[in-house]
């Protein structure tokens, strides 16, 4: 598991738009890197919606918003554009760096065990160290949650 302190890992992947963006390119503002499972179900919408609707506040303290789960492109993409998602949504399709990050293993829904990615999210530093990590994120004012952390 990472810790804060520790050097974020850095990765390139597409987002909804099929761009590929670096982490590393983004040194010198703060990240917050948060890893949904699905794109477009009922407590990633409320997340997503969540960050959305505070990303004015982000954007005045200099902070850059990353959306990461294990969709493709095109299915971020549909997700951003029928909720008017104004930041990048990265398309982790192999869900490397998901588990780069520890946040990739085994889920259990109605007794049914699985794949997929817990709810976390990252705050990364200028300096691209991490400041701090939201492990079992409820969606439900998340975004406010974190902002105040910052």
């Amino acid at each position: 598991m990472l810790e804060v302190g520790q050097v974020a890992p850095d990765f390139t992947l597409p987002d909804q738009h099929g761009e590929n963006l670096t982490l590393s390119s983004l040194q010198g503002k703060t990240v917050v890197l948060f890893f949904y499972p699905k794109a477009d179900t009922p407590g990633c919408t409320i997340e997503a919606c969540n960050f959305r609707d505070e990303s004015g506040n982000f954007d005045g303290a200099n902070v850059v918003i990353l959306g990461i789960s294990p969709d493709s492109s095109k299915d971020q993409k549909l997700f951003a554009d029928k909720f008017n998602l104004p930041y990048r949504l990265m398309a982790d399709a192999d869900h490397k760096v998901a588990e780069a990050y520890g946040v990739w293993g085994e889920k259990s829904m109605y007794g049914k065990k699985y794949m997929g990615v817990s709810r976390t999210t990252f705050v990364i530093g200028p300096d691209g160290k991490l400041t701090h990590i939201f492990n079992k994120v409820k969606p439900e004012g998340h975004a406010k949650e974190v902002l105040e952390a910052i």
